[in-house]
C-alpha cells in the first residue's frame, strides 16, 4: 500500500500544503506538479462520480501527491469507497456531536479500531494483492481520517471527539460555522476567532493533528495556534481571477467596445 505523505509530514512535525480542486482531474495534475502535499476533493458540494474521482487519485498517485475526499453524509459506502479508490484520507463533513463521531470512526476503521467493510479487490488492496492482515494493519496506519468542526453544536463533546481513537485530525471549517451562528462571512467574529484557537489547543492536548482552511498570507498565524494541514486556496479561485484580470486588461486596451 503505498504510504501517505501527508501522515509522513505530519508525523515529523512538519506542515502539510493543500489545494482544494473543484475542475477536473488535469487540474489535479497541475497541483501535483507543483509539488503540493495534497489535493482536496470535494463530494459533498460538487457533482463528482466514482470515475471522476478515480481519475483524480491516478493524477495524484502519478506525481505522490495524496488525495483527501470530503464525502458526503449518508451509509459507510459513502465514506470507504474513497479510500478503496486508493484516496489517502477521508474528511467528514458536519460531525455534530461524539455519537456522530464514534460512528464514522466505527465504518471507516478495521479491526480491532472499528468495524469497517472489508473487500479488499480494490486499488488501495492492489486489487487482492496484499496480505488480508498486512492490508487492514496498513490501512488502518496510513490512512486518515478528518472530522469536520463546523458548527456550534460539537463543541460540547469536543475533548471527547479528540480523545477518539481513529481519528486523525479535527479540520475547523470557519464558512459553515459562522454561517451557522448567523454572522456569514464575518471572520473578525470573537466566536470564530476563539473557535478556532480552541479546536487547535484541544488537538495538540490529543495528539491529534489540527486543519483549516486558511491561505500563504495568515499560514504563520495558524501554524503559531498549532495548525499542521492547510488548505491554502481553490483551483476555481485562481481561474476566475485569471480570466477576470485578462477582461479587464482587455477592456482597457479596446476602451471597453
Amino acid at each position: 500500500m503505498r504510504k501517505s505523505r501527508v501522515l509522513k509530514k505530519l508525523r515529523s512535525g512538519g506542515v502539510v500544503s493543500c489545494l482544494k480542486v473543484n475542475l477536473d482531474a488535469q487540474a489535479t495534475e497541475i497541483v501535483g506538479i507543483n509539488g503540493f502535499d495534497c489535493v482536496w476533493i470535494d463530494q459533498e458540494h460538487l457533482a463528482n462520480d466514482w470515475s471522476s474521482l478515480r481519475a483524480h487519485i491516478w493524477a495524484a498517485k502519478s506525481h505522490d501527491m495524496d488525495v483527501v475526499v470530503r464525502t458526503t453524509r449518508g451509509c459507510y459506502s459513502n465514506y470507504i469507497k474513497p479510500l478503496e479508490l486508493d484516496a489517502s484520507g477521508i474528511m467528514v463533513p458536519h460531525i455534530m456531536n461524539l455519537e456522530d463521531a464514534r460512528s464514522i470512526v466505527h465504518m471507516t476503521r478495521f479491526q480491532p479500531i472499528g468495524r469497517r467493510a472489508v473487500d479488499g479487490g480494490n486499488a488501495d488492496a492492489k486489487y487482492t494483492m496484499l496480505d488480508p492482515s498486512a492490508y487492514i494493519k496498513t490501512a488502518n496506519e496510513e490512512r486518515f481520517v478528518i472530522l469536520q468542526i463546523e458548527d456550534p453544536e460539537p463543541l460540547e463533546d469536543l475533548e471527547e471527539i479528540a480523545q477518539l481513537e481513529g481519528v486523525d485530525m479535527l479540520f475547523f471549517g470557519p464558512g459553515d460555522f459562522s454561517h451557522a451562528i448567523g454572522d456569514l462571512g464575518n471572520w473578525n467574529n470573537p466566536r470564530i476567532i476563539e473557535t478556532r484557537k480552541r479546536i487547535a489547543e484541544v488537538c495538540i492536548r490529543n495528539n491529534k493533528f489540527a486543519g483549516t482552511v486558511g491561505s500563504v498570507a495568515n499560514m504563520e498565524e495558524l501554524v503559531d495556534l498549532g495548525y499542521r494541514f492547510i488548505s491554502l486556496g481553490a483551483d476555481v479561485v485562481g481561474h476566475a481571477s485569471y480570466c477576470r484580470q485578462i477582461m479587464v486588461d482587455f477592456s482597457s486596451k479596446t476602451g471597453g467596445k
